[in-house]
């Protein structure tokens, strides 16, 4: 959205003039961030217009997706020559999500005030994470910014790479499992009361198992509005549950805990803390800053608690490897094992890249064998499940056969 300005600049002096941002905040964070002090701050332009770029920009998001594509493509223009302000500006005329060319307007902005990138990321905390910002500043520091960049995009695909894998494996089971309970219900509800009613006009004497199949089936075909109004609630509540703050230290336990599932928590966060720690070393950020930030990348308070107690323990003078080799039950003895060898030769932020690598590998390897395990497991539900309502519904039959005979 565009904007129009009435500041106040350092010398007294009164400033206008526009900007287009995301939203009036923005447009006074920036002004503010240039020493500027906000007077008045209006909207420009068609109000119908206004109005539904409003809405676009607050339902749109930067996806990790346009998060590595902006990187990359940032790092390939800086390495060729072209001038920051620049490149930012190509990539605003590329984009089509209204949030992100937002962002990067405010950033070209930063950039010809004489700000730097790092500092502009720094004001979208909710898009970039402090990895991200901390990354830019080191490579803005060292002077190798294109470098950083590219470092950055990396370490985000592989990071996305390895959480897609994971939903990939467990999406296909759940949307399985959906559909089964909603199939189960349909069929409770218009097939099995026909069939209860031909029972009864033919006086047959049911099996329990029958029975009670029939007493779901009548039950779910008078409430069949409020047996999915309640599916519905059991799945929200489900999906509540896991992004509530209170239930997420139970939540990672059970995940640490699971026997299949946790196995590969443990092995996504040893990957996720080895790669962000040695992205982060090889940058040049200080051990105890780049445990502090991979506190934030890596998901399950368990390890934030971990690599909490593994930033208190360098700064009283500890070896890194140390509280790793404390917590075998989440981080593998191979990861102690390896950073201590890091630390006595001196490249520990190489050893943590192979022990990124390594465990990357690995949960590829697992994902691929879930699936293989889940599909059978799957099978065997269903065809459990449909031999019972068979058998229970086909019993009745062979008993009016003998009656019959």
């Amino acid at each position: 959205m565009l904007f129009s300005y009435q500041a106040k600049l350092k010398t007294g002096e009164v400033s206008e003039g526009t900007l287009e941002a995301v939203d009036r905040f923005s447009v006074a964070r920036d002004l503010r961030s240039r020493g500027h002090v906000p007077l008045s701050i209006r909207e420009q332009g068609n109000s119908f217009l206004n109005k539904f770029s409003r809405l676009s920009s607050l339902f749109s998001q930067v996806s990790v997706a346009e998060q590595i594509i902006l990187t990359k493509n940032l790092s390939g223009m800086l390495q060729a020559g072209l001038p920051i302000s620049r490149a930012l500006s190509v990539l605003q005329k590329q984009t089509k999500n209204p949030k992100l060319d937002a962002v990067l307007v405010s950033l070209t902005n930063d950039i010809t005030s004489g700000g730097t990138l790092s500092e502009g990321l720094a004001k979208f905390p909710d898009i970039f994470s402090t990895l991200f910002v901390s990354m830019a500043k080191t490579g803005e520091e060292s002077g190798n910014l294109s470098g950083a960049l590219s470092e950055i995009g990396i370490s985000l695909e592989k990071s996305h790479a390895l959480t897609k894998k994971i939903k990939g494996a467990l999406i296909y089971p759940g949307i399985i499992f959906s559909a089964m309970i909603v199939l189960g219900v349909l069929m409770f509800a218009f097939v099995v009361p026909t069939l209860a009613g031909t029972f009864k006009e033919l006086g047959v004497v049911l099996p329990l198992s029958t029975r009670v199949l029939v007493f779901l089936g009548n039950f779910f075909s008078n409430n069949l509005l409020l047996t999915f109004l309640f599916l519905i609630l059991i799945f929200a509540g489900i999906y509540s549950l896991f992004r509530a703050k209170f239930a997420e230290k139970y939540i990672d336990f059970i995940l640490v805990k699971l026997p299949v599932i946790g196995n590969l928590t443990k092995e996504l966060n040893t990957a996720r803390t080895a790669r962000t720690m040695a992205s982060l070393l090889s940058a040049g950020v200080s051990i105890t800053r780049a445990t502090e930030i991979t506190q934030d990348v890596v998901q399950n308070s368990y390890y934030k608690n971990i690599l909490n107690e593994a930033k208190i323990a360098i700064e009283k003078g500890a070896p890194f490897s140390q509280v790793f080799e404390m917590h075998p039950e989440f981080y593998p003895v191979m990861m102690s094992e390896m950073v201590q060898v890091g630390e006595e030769t001196g490249k520990l932020s190489e050893m943590l890249l192979q022990i990124a690598l390594f465990y990357e590998e690995e949960i590829e390897n697992a994902t691929k064998n879930l699936s293989t395990i889940i599909e059978p497991l799957l099978m065997i539900v269903i065809g459990a499940g449909v031999g019972f309502f068979a058998i229970s519904m086909i019993s009745p039959l062979y008993s009016i056969l003998g009656n019959i005979n």
